[in-house]
């Protein structure tokens, strides 16, 4: 999945069996919130991670098609 996606965007697929943000997504990748939010945003554009607000943060989940993805 590197390959088709890149080495950052498969990891962050494989992060969100379970809604996550983006601080915490940066901080288990070890980057910067505008870089994985950068890499969200292609994602989300792709139909492979959803997201919806829940307060004051959007949580991320990868989608059904992201699933699928991955199997």
């Amino acid at each position: 999945m590197a390959d088709l996606l890149g080495r950052t965007r498969a990891r962050v697929i494989g992060l969100l069996a379970q809604p996550a943000s983006t601080t915490e997504l940066a901080q288990r990748l070890g980057a910067g919130p505008g870089t994985v939010s950068q890499h969200l945003g292609v994602l989300h554009r792709a139909g492979l991670v959803t997201r919806a607000r829940h307060g004051h943060l959007v949580l991320y989940l990868r989608s059904p098609l992201g699933d699928q993805l991955l199997t």
